[in-house]
């Protein structure tokens, strides 16, 4: 009999678990897909919508802008007199009430795209309602742009256009760019490259709010500063920009007290907020760009390779070793073969990872040179009245993008001041993007200097010259020069011991070294050294299944120290090899390897070419899968660490599944017996109770024959 309220639970908990072999196919080919997909459907589906999010709120704050103020101002006479002189000239209505219509529009599409991020509004219904709010929006503004240039000019009058019709003109433009993104991520969602759901991680979908919380800090500091200085609005939103950004050019300081107090928290918000978009930013593009490209990179190189060994006739390593007779022929085992593979491809991430990051440098630098000097031509044109020359543009464009801020130059026009803000606001993701990438690359190369000098001046090493120098070039040629002195970093729990490759016993972590320290100085368990020395050998793990059960939690919590760890872990071939191991698939047996595609079609409906793939059968058989191969573990944009720990804990998962299964079948086939027990043990009371029965009418029967004698 069950305890009240335990038969249930388990229930449930089984019934969880049955989901398991579907969650690993899943897995797997979410893995295999991830690299056939084009880099352009990547942005199509997660950057454009994110970069719509973005200016989204930004040309609805400069559409503001230009309702605030008016667009016209009549300059006075006298020498000297500028824009900044100049007179209020109004609007006619209709150019008000179109104007205001532009911004409802607006304001509709951009709640429309927030709460499609925030799956509060259908895909089907957010985007045509964002889509066309923008357009309508842009159409309005041009119209109001091109009617208001044709009454600027007026016979004997000196007039000028004010901030509020440049920051028309960049609502517009926004406006229609935007819209033209979002056009293209609908495209690709009818086309079936991706989901009508944006899947966006916590920073990215918050990237929109933190836009327009932003904005909204920075329009409304300025009314304040507007009414406390007596500014015009739009001067003090000029105020409001430079000073949030750090740059301070100082044409406009507050000169009250209750101006210069406010600033003492108004700055520090608005630097909290900014922090916070720029970590958004790099979010999007260092986290889930780089990935993403960095996939792409691979892939083109692992296609190119095979494509090259084939015309090559060099298949050897790609084909798998299916007898003895074949591995003779070859010269290797399958196992040897398969270490090949590894090999290969851990070549070609390195030579993709390398390629991307400067390509990263390259791109953003480039896009940052462009804006520095697009710039300076926008500030040498606008500021002719201060003629301003090229190179004092150039100056004054660099000191900004630097935050640097002298103050020894300023823009005056109302052209210049509205451009400055925009231009500014597009400097903040170019130069975060620019400085990560130096990060990666120009930085890490300094900094390797740095100590490469240091260990041969003030802090020398403990390692000969001669070797250091080795290493060095080993590290800078990638291994074609004195490849065998590199130092490897193996991770904790698995076979090698301090790092080092041996040049005698070879590489670490191979069977020499199963027998070294564990954590550093900590000796490991005996059974998992044994288990692992078995591995290396070709014999079976563990025991009996217990050992088994507990290699699997002993590695899980291994690899669970390897998660956050910067650089990310990469592990050795023979570390693969014992994983793989305990997941039940053998390095040494070609039964669920093949030979890797050139091309893989990308399609994720269609079934697995049956030529190529093994499908899970009925009873969980593998799917077959090449180191080179879209399969591959090492050509998911999963981290190795994460991959393996998700594994691992679907093979757990199984085997508690079948030992639930067990359970549940022997207390079936018990409560069988005991039944078949029960039944037999009435049958026979009743067989009992009937002779006694008949034995005591024949004792009555003798006893009343003989009172009758």
């Amino acid at each position: 009999m069950n305890d009240p309220g335990l038969h249930e639970p388990l229930n449930q908990t089984q019934n969880k678990i049955e989901g398991v072999r579907k969650e690993e196919e899943d897995f797997e080919q979410e893995v295999e897909q991830s690299f056939l997909d084009p880099s352009r459907w990547w942005f199509a589906s997660t950057a454009f919508p994110l970069l719509a999010g973005t200016f989204g709120p930004m040309a609805t704050a400069f559409n503001i802008c230009a309702l605030i103020e008016h667009w016209r101002v009549e300059i006075p006479p006298g020498l000297g007199a500028n824009e900044s002189h100049g007179i209020d000239v109004r609007d006619p209505k209709w150019l008000l009430a179109v104007n205001g219509a532009s911004l409802g529009l607006a304001i509709i599409a951009n709640f429309s795209l927030l709460l499609n991020m925030a799956r509060r509004l259908s895909f089907s219904v957010a985007q045509p309602i964002t889509i066309l709010g923008w357009y309508l929006s842009s159409i309005l503004l041009i119209a109001d742009l091109a009617s208001i240039i044709h009454i600027v000019k007026v016979p004997g009058q000196r007039r000028a256009l004010t901030q509020a019709f440049y920051y028309a003109i960049f609502a517009a433009a926004l406006y229609f760019i935007i819209a033209s993104l979002m056009v293209f991520t609908v495209i690709g969602a009818w086309r079936g490259h991706y989901s009508k759901e944006f899947k966006l991680n916590t920073s990215q979908r918050t990237l929109m709010l933190q836009t327009i919380s932003f904005m909204i800090y920075m329009v409304g500091g300025a009314g304040v500063y507007a009414k406390i200085e007596g500014w015009m609005f739009l001067d003090a939103l000029y105020f409001t920009n430079y000073t949030l950004l750090t740059v301070g050019i100082g044409d406009y300081a507050p000169s009250t007290h209750l101006g210069r107090g406010l600033l003492f928290p108004y700055a520090i918000g608005g630097i909290v907020i900014l922090g916070l978009v720029i970590g958004s930013i790099r979010s999007l593009v260092l986290e889930r760009g780089k990935k993403k490209l960095g996939s792409r990179l691979v892939e083109k190189k692992r296609e190119l390779l095979l494509k090259r060994m084939i015309q090559k006739d060099k298949t050897d390593k790609l084909n798998p070793i299916q007898s003895k007779q074949q591995a003779e022929e070859v010269g290797m085992s399958e196992r040897e073969r398969r270490q090949a593979e590894f090999e290969l491809m851990r070549e070609i991430q390195q030579q993709a990872s390398t390629r991307q990051k400067w390509q990263a440098l390259f791109i953003s630098g480039s896009a940052w040179l462009l804006l520095w000097l697009i710039g300076a031509v926008v500030f040498y044109k606008a500021e002719h009245e201060q003629q301003w020359t090229y190179f004092q543009s150039l100056y004054f464009a660099y000191t900004t993008l630097l935050t640097i801020g002298y103050g020894d130059y300023k823009p005056f026009s109302n052209s210049g001041k509205a451009f400055f803000v925009l231009w500014s606001l597009l400097a903040v993701p170019t130069l975060t993007i620019v400085i990560s990438n130096m990060g990666d690359t120009v930085v890490k190369a300094i900094s390797d200097l740095t100590l490469y000098l240091a260990e041969f001046t003030v802090l020398p090493g403990d390692a000969p010259v001669r070797d250091r120098m080795k290493q060095i070039a080993a590290r800078t040629t990638g291994g074609r020069l004195f490849g065998e002195v590199i130092l490897f970093k193996e991770p904790p729990g698995l076979l090698g011991d301090n790092g080092e490759i041996d040049p005698e016993n070879g590489n670490a972590g191979g069977p020499g070294a199963a027998a070294t320290d564990y954590l550093a100085g900590q000796v490991e368990d005996e059974e998992l050294k044994e288990a692992r020395e078995a591995e290396a050998k070709g014999d079976k793990l563990g025991g009996d299944i217990h050992t088994y059960h507990y290699l699997l939690v002993k590695e899980f919590r291994n690899v669970m120290k390897h998660l956050n760890e910067s650089p990310p872990r990469k592990y050795s071939y023979e570390e693969w090899a014992w994983f793989l191991k305990l997941m039940g698939e053998d390095e040494s047996h070609s039964v669920s390897h093949r030979t890797a595609p050139v091309k893989v079609k990308n399609d994720t409906d269609a079934k697995p070419d049956m030529q190529q793939a093994q499908t899970d059968d009925d009873e969980g058989g593998m799917r077959q899968w090449s180191w080179l191969g879209n399969r591959s573990p090492l050509m998911g944009e999963t981290e190795e660490a994460e991959w393996v720990l998700e594994r691992l804990s679907m093979t757990l998962e199984k085997e508690m599944k079948k030992i639930s299964e067990a359970k549940t079948k022997k207390d079936d086939q018990d409560r069988g017996e005991n039944a078949g027990k029960r039944i037999h043990s009435n049958s026979d009371s009743n067989t009992n109770g009937s002779d006694k029965n008949s034995q005591d009418k024949k004792g009555g029967a003798n006893v009343e024959q003989s009172s009758v004698k």
